[in-house]
């Protein structure tokens, strides 16, 4: 079919601020926006992003303007490459450098006292980090929002290993999108026709350019490190607040560097975190919700979102109060309001509990005597849908995923119905053994809320890659961390599937690249459940379970 795209340029300049071109040292101008307050000289946030920061995707004039009417003079940037920015479009690989060139730059301006903080979501989460690297003394504090310092990996198979990540579709369409030249490109992939790779071909012929960031991703990657100077960890430690949302799909890479900090000794003194009922684009579960949540009124959105960030500049930058008074860990229990206060992740108080999977279906605390193995089959031409439309946005959807037990390619375990609410709190893993008649094969599993009238809404997932399905092997599958009140009356359901499709690319079941393949394969899937070594999904919850 023909591609059609929308193509979104640079937003006009707004007189609320003032526009400058900020030279790096191999001579790349990068468009900057200067908001400033009335403390002259005083500190500065700066915020560095590919999404326009005079568009309205990201409204940044916005968040600038409430950052400078509290005090902080605003530099506002395009990263190189975007927009108004020169140079060339390339993702992750310049921020550093361009971070530290900025910074310099900064504290070379009369309005600025020499201290620095950084804010933002996602990409420019992750610009934060990348400047964080090169530790540069003037930047004194950071607010990395849904993102990781591993943001934009591919998963590859690592020598000997029997699994790795599930590849999110996202990851490559979204360099296609947003780093094939200045502007953004709003695109689909047609997925009913293959080899995949050939829509993206064809967008590039429409757009009448091509993604170089792409290119190094596929079909051979090339990695360049994106921290030339060194990771961020190992650079000099600075106070982080990492705010993090249970339905967010990029909190894996942000739990991952909340663990990495853990055993870094200046970097865990230095760490604050907020965990939050919120997905990516920071819709928010509200407390006993059974329908779509409803994102923030504009009114609402940037007091909820920006005033953690500048209490916490306010000790860090300003030093107006004493460290100790930022708490550690605020976090909200889903279906219940406001946020509890830890001085660690998970809280004290939490137990584990092994819940076993039965040939019958059947979530319990006592395993079946004997083991058995359950198959469904995996077939491309029918996969399992992926039940939102835009993981980015989950929660404006909230997706009721009862009817997908009812597919036949969808092994479905019910927990008995509670009598007591239970509090889940802390990690949830599902490991057991698995196998396939393909060459390979992705499993996918699902832990979800059963309310009263069968609706059934998601807690946690998780999935991983099984490289040599033929052989088999037991995987243990990462669901992430949760904060979650099952209601009395409720009870948990778990899903286990081999495709999640379009969220997560699929197997064709030839073993060949998912991008490329042509032709597909039916395979026979099998998990094993009973007796000591089935399948288990391992929780944690606070109090007495019901």
């Amino acid at each position: 079919m023909a591609i059609i795209f929308d193509r979104v340029s640079a937003a006009p300049l707004n007189d609320r601020c003032e526009p400058v071109m900020v030279r790096t040292r191999d001579g790349i101008h990068l468009s900057t926006n200067i908001y400033r307050c009335s403390e002259d000289p005083g500190p500065t946030v700066l915020i560095r992003l590919p999404y326009d920061k005079n568009g309205a995707f990201s409204d940044i004039p916005s968040a600038a303007e409430y950052f400078r009417d509290h005090g902080y003079h605003v530099v506002t940037q395009d990263v190189r490459g975007k927009f108004r920015s020169e140079g060339a479009t390339l993702a992750y690989v310049h921020e550093a450098a361009d971070g530290y060139d900025t910074l310099d730059w900064i504290v070379r301006q009369g309005f600025s006292n020499g201290v620095v903080g950084m804010w933002g979501d996602s990409y420019f989460g992750f610009t934060q980090w990348a400047a964080a690297s090169t530790g540069h003394p003037a930047l004194r504090a950071i607010s990395p929002r849904v993102t990781g310092t591993r943001l934009g990996e591919l998963p590859v198979d690592e020598p000997n290993a029997i699994s790795r990540d599930v590849e999110q579709s996202f990851d490559r369409v979204y360099l296609c999108s947003y780093f094939a030249g200045n502007d953004d490109f709003y695109w689909e992939v047609d997925w009913n026709s293959r080899p995949y790779a050939a829509t993206i071909e064809e967008f590039f012929a429409a757009a009448g350019s091509r993604s170089t960031s792409f290119d190094m991703t596929f079909p051979e990657p090339v990695n360049p490190s994106p921290f030339p100077f060194g990771h961020p960890f190992e650079a000099h430690a600075i106070p982080v607040l990492q705010t993090i949302g249970w339905w967010d799909n990029c909190s894996p890479l942000q739990w991952d560097d909340h663990w990495t900090i853990q055993r870094n000794a200046s970097w865990s003194l230095n760490e604050y975190l907020i965990i939050d009922s919120t997905d990516h684009m920071g819709n928010r579960l509200t407390s006993g919700s059974t329908a779509a949540a409803t994102e923030y009124t504009r009114e609402q959105a940037l007091p909820a979102i920006l005033d953690p960030t500048i209490e916490f500049f306010e000790v860090f930058l300003r030093n107006q109060a004493e460290h100790h008074s930022v708490p550690r860990v605020r976090w909200n229990l889903a279906h219940t309001e406001g946020f509890r206060v830890s001085n660690t992740w998970p809280p004290p108080g939490t137990h584990e509990t092994t819940l076993h999977l039965t040939q019958d279906g059947d979530l319990r605390e006592t395993p079946e005597a004997s083991s058995s193995g359950l198959t469904w089959i995996h077939d491309p031409e029918d996969l399992v849908p992926s039940p939102s439309a835009e993981s980015h946005d989950f929660l404006a959807e909230y997706p009721d995923e009862q009817t997908w037990s009812d597919r036949p390619d969808v092994l479905a375990f019910n927990g008995p119905t509670l009598n007591s609410d239970l509090d889940l709190v802390g990690s949830v893993t599902f490991t057991a053994e698995c196998a396939s008649t393909g060459p390979c094969m992705d499993l996918f599993v699902r832990l979800l809320d059963v309310g009263p009238n069968g609706s059934a809404h998601l807690i946690a997932r998780g999935q991983q890659h099984l490289i040599r399905g033929t052989e088999g092997a037991r995987l243990v599958i990462d669901m992430g961390q949760v904060g979650y009140r099952v209601r009395s009356g409720h009870r948990l359901r778990l899903h286990v599937a081999s495709s999640d499709f379009p969220e997560f690319v699929p197997q064709p079941g030839t073993g060949e690249h998912p991008w490329l393949a042509v032709s597909v394969q039916r395979n026979e899937q099998t998990l094993i459940v009973g007796g000591q070594e089935g399948a288990q999904l391992i929780l944690h919850a606070l109090g007495v379970t019901a």
